[in-house]
């Protein structure tokens, strides 16, 4: 029997921009039927790897081949989508439009008189949902989508063109735990189909739980491919930071017992979102929140950070009630935020790393309001060095940086007041290894120079350096775990597992 031909195989592919090299002699071979992993540090190469493989862009070098047949001419759209889709982490879907409109835009059926059926249109695409097991209503506005119905409904839209070829970009960067679990459930499901996966992530337990094989970019180079059930952990970590990683725990000096407390909560509730939550932060401390994202803790750091606006309870702030629902009292009362979504709300994409960097000081660049150039770009260059942010200089857009590098501008910004209480939310989602380890060291610093710190996060390795941990389920606080916890002591909590019962 002659074996299959792979689905797609990228050879020698080299792509240049201007004197940078994003690819150098890069390759990658996905067999049918395989979930397969592509990891990597933020700028190791695959984004553009992504970009050649789905045609956006064509290599300088190397060749493109699915099922052993060359890659189409960049111009013929339609044989790519017949090959390969993207489903990004920033949905392509169109809010405004329903669902039955995404899956079929510009491929309308047209009747006699040249109208759109929509009867038809509708028919079709619930046909098409049900064919793929997507529990979706196709009249509903795209808009109302959470996170998991837009990725179906874009995998079932790419389905649609003939592809059985689907990249996933940090599919998981938005999702709570049991989100994820239905989303490999219909991963292996897809695959039984004859769907081909390639799984981009930098959550390295994921590889392990849904990927068969998987394989290693680093400064631009394919570095390594194996199985995943061959390769330990470490030897993963080493071949994509090219050392053995570090590990990431907790290391200062618990605070002082009489440290000035920074942060504290009295019976806090928000209609919606959590109920009677207490808790409190000294200065010095580290104090972990912990949740599925639809737990609360999100909404609880949004309260603190001036997003939202509490119903029931007081917010202390280093001893002053800052107004609720008010960034700017939030502000100046000491809070310093690292959102959950910085493409949404951390950062302007198309403005300086300069001016993100400043937004929130800006009575520390100029006078009556004015904005000195100089002062601000001064400021900026300090920053940059500080979190060694990867850019030729300040004047660069945000825009233009590594999804890391991005995250250093929002983490500075947040550092940019002083603050005596610095509050992050999923502060490593979607960033690389090294660029994980960089961040959260940052915030160690923070709290050696005496300020709090509440991470809200659901990724363990956020949590490791917290001095304590408070576990929300439900919008409330069901337990508070101390450091040295073992992995599934928290996530049993997290789930509201009790493994005592």
């Amino acid at each position: 029997m002659v074996a299959a031909a792979p689905v797609v195989e990228a050879t020698g592919v080299t792509k240049r921009y201007g004197s940078t090299v994003a690819l150098h002699e890069a390759a990658i071979l996905i067999e049918q039927g395989q979930t397969h992993a592509l990891v990597g540090r933020n700028g190791a190469g695959k984004s553009t790897l992504v970009s050649v493989l789905t045609g956006l862009q064509a290599p300088d070098e190397g060749t493109i081949t699915f099922g052993g047949a060359p890659a189409p001419r960049l111009t013929d759209r339609d044989a790519w989508r017949q090959r390969v889709a993207c489903v990004y982490q920033k949905s392509t879907i169109i809010p405004g439009l329903t669902v039955a409109e995404n899956l079929f835009l510009n491929r309308y059926d047209r009747g006699r008189s040249g109208l759109i059926s929509w009867r038809t249109l509708r028919g079709k695409a619930r046909e098409l949902l049900d064919a793929w097991s997507v529990d979706v209503d196709v009249r509903l506005p795209a808009g109302d989508l959470d996170v998991e119905q837009r990725q179906f409904v874009e995998i079932a839209r790419a389905l649609s063109f003939g592809a059985r070829f689907i990249i996933l970009d940090e599919p998981t960067a938005q999702l709570d735990a049991a989100a994820i679990t239905r989303l490999f459930g219909r991963i292996t499901e897809l695959q039984q189909q004859g769907v081909t996966f390639l799984f981009i992530s930098h959550h390295l337990q994921e590889i392990y739980e849904i990927c068969d094989t998987v394989t290693v970019f680093r400064d631009a180079r394919h570095v390594l491919t194996a199985r995943v059930d061959a390769l330990p952990r470490a030897e993963l970590v080493a071949a994509m930071t090219g050392e053995v990683a570090a590990q990431t725990g907790a290391t200062r000096r618990a605070p002082a017992a009489d440290a000035p407390t920074v942060l504290e909560l009295a019976d806090v509730s928000l209609e919606g979102g959590y109920d009677d939550v207490s808790l409190h932060v000294r200065a010095g401390e580290v104090v972990g929140l912990a949740g599925a994202a639809s737990s609360g803790r999100i909404e609880v750091a949004e309260t603190i950070a001036g997003l939202r606006a509490a119903t029931a309870g007081t917010v202390t702030i280093a001893g002053t009630r800052p107004r609720p629902g008010s960034v700017p009292a939030a502000l100046k009362a000491g809070v310093g935020f690292v959102p959950q979504d910085r493409h949404h709300q951390g950062y302007v994409a198309q403005l300086s790393i300069a001016d993100n960097g400043t937004l929130t000081i800006p009575e520390r660049l100029g006078r009556a309001g004015f904005i000195d150039g100089r002062r601000r770009d001064g400021f900026a260059r300090d920053m940059i060095g500080k979190l060694e942010i990867k850019t030729p200089g300040p004047e660069l857009p945000v825009s233009g940086l590594s999804g890391g590098n991005q995250q250093k501008v929002v983490m500075a910004r947040a550092l940019a007041n002083d603050p005596r209480l610095l509050v992050l939310v999923n502060p490593t989602a979607g960033v690389d290894v090294r660029s994980k380890e960089f961040l959260l060291g940052k915030v160690e610093e923070v709290a050696e120079s005496g300020a709090g710190v509440l991470i809200a996060s659901d990724e363990l390795d956020d949590l490791r350096l917290c001095d304590r941990v408070l576990v929300v389920f439900g919008g409330r606080v069901v337990a508070e775990i101390p450091r040295g916890w073992h992995d599934h002591q928290l996530v049993a909590a997290m789930e509201g597992v009790d493994l005592d019962g």
